[in-house]
């Protein structure tokens, strides 16, 4: 437990890395406002920073694991802190889609470097335990990032915003004096790989084109479900603000509610999942989801706002989910799927905003809302066609 120091200090870094993440989409009704943007541009500035994000994860993995190129943590965090904080202070949209993608640069240099320090550090038989801590960071600092940014520009406007480069400058410092010194030289391709426990479960798809087929289908609903997510989360804000009539902090708090929902809900439905069946608790939620979206849009008052989180929770709570099953489908080439599930997935979902935004320019923002269920049904449908086993047959090792 000697290094217990630096994997909580990484963990931190994991909070104010991700806090940046939901922060464009905590301004959007202020951009709009402000500078007149259409609910597309609006929406693309929040797709140019999921594309980025998300596309280079798997690059800069692939470089840090075969060449040894890393960044060390501390600057990618205050590469992420810089340009997200100075959007506040541009008014140029062709800037602000500049500094949208160089901050999603810092932000998906960050994950390489600091999950390889995490294998390094959390090396023995409390591996599972602290590479957790480091896990639940992320989730944390993404739920909390619209209420920090919602708050600030309530009280300063945009160019309070600026403000958020604090955490960030904070944190860079506190990982120079805690992370041991030489471990950015060596972490890259020397984190041994985790060795497979002997009660680890056997792939339940045979290798070949079915088992790509499978996490075909896999990665196809997740990104479906990333629409989902994305979508909401990018214009919930606006919608609640500009429609429903709540300021723009309080319409932050209750985006962030819902997000701290679904963090709740990937520690609960993934526990879950080991008794109940990983793929029917995929399904059951993701149906969930659907009905309590359409309340939170057709109801009112307090039941509504229920249902939001409701619905944040039954979505959100089935990525963790996912994910392991990707890995129990492919045990061999878990770099190659985390990629795909956390890069791929997540980036093509992400695109899936702008085209929510040019549904709300043409239809109306309510009916681009309503129609975020659209997405999140056909994410339903590729999950149950993924030949992953029931709990009733992964119980007697019969393959679907």
């Amino acid at each position: 437990m000697t290094n217990l120091r630096p994997i909580l200090g990484l963990s931190a870094a994991h909070v104010v890395t991700d806090i940046y993440s939901p922060v464009l989409s905590a301004i959007l009704p202020l951009l709009i406002l402000e500078y007149g943007y259409s609910y597309f541009l609006a929406g693309l500035i929040v797709t140019i920073w999921n594309l980025t994000s998300s596309f280079t994860q798997p690059v800069f993995g692939w470089m840090s694991d075969r060449r040894g190129f890393g960044v060390p943590v501390k600057y990618t965090i205050l590469i992420c802190a810089f340009f997200i904080s100075c959007i506040g202070l541009i008014s140029n949209y062709w800037l602000t889609l500049l500094f949208a993608a160089c901050a999603a640069l810092g932000h998906a240099l960050f994950h390489p470097s600091a999950l390889s320090l995490v294998s390094r550090l959390a090396s023995g038989p409390k591996r599972g335990r602290l590479t957790s801590f480091f896990v639940v960071g992320g989730n944390i600092g993404f739920a909390i990032g619209p209420l920090i940014a919602g708050v600030l520009v309530t009280l300063w406007g945009l160019p309070g915003l600026v403000l958020m480069i604090i955490p960030g400058i904070c944190m860079a410092v506190i990982l120079h004096v805690i992370i041991p010194k030489g471990s950015y030289d060596r972490q890259a391709g020397s984190a041994s790989a985790p060795t497979p426990s002997s009660s680890s479960a056997a792939a339940p798809v045979k290798s070949g084109f079915g088992q790509y087929h499978g996490i075909s289908l896999l990665i196809t609903g997740s990104a479906l479900r990333a629409w989902g997510i994305f979508g909401s989360v990018a214009f919930l804000p606006a919608y609640l603000s500009m429609i429903r009539g709540f300021d723009l902090a309080t319409a932050n708090i209750i985006v962030s509610v819902m997000l701290i929902a679904g963090v709740a809900g990937q520690v609960i439905i993934g526990t879950l999942s080991d008794t109940y069946g990983r793929k029917e608790l995929v399904l059951l939620f993701t149906l969930l989801a659907i009905p309590f979206f359409i309340a939170a849009f057709t109801l009112s008052g307090t039941v509504s706002l229920v249902c939001l989180i409701l619905f944040g929770f039954c979505l959100w709570s089935t990525f963790s989910t996912t994910v392991a099953m990707s890995h129990e489908m492919m045990p061999g080439n878990p770099g190659l799927v985390s990629g795909l599930m956390l890069g791929l997935a997540v980036g093509a979902g992400g695109m899936g905003v702008a085209v929510s935004g040019y549904i709300a320019d043409m239809a109306g923002l309510a009916t681009a809302m309503l129609l975020i269920t659209v997405p999140v049904a056909a994410s339903l449908v590729f999950f149950a066609f993924v030949p992953y086993p029931w709990k009733r047959t992964w119980r007697n090792r019969d393959v679907v």
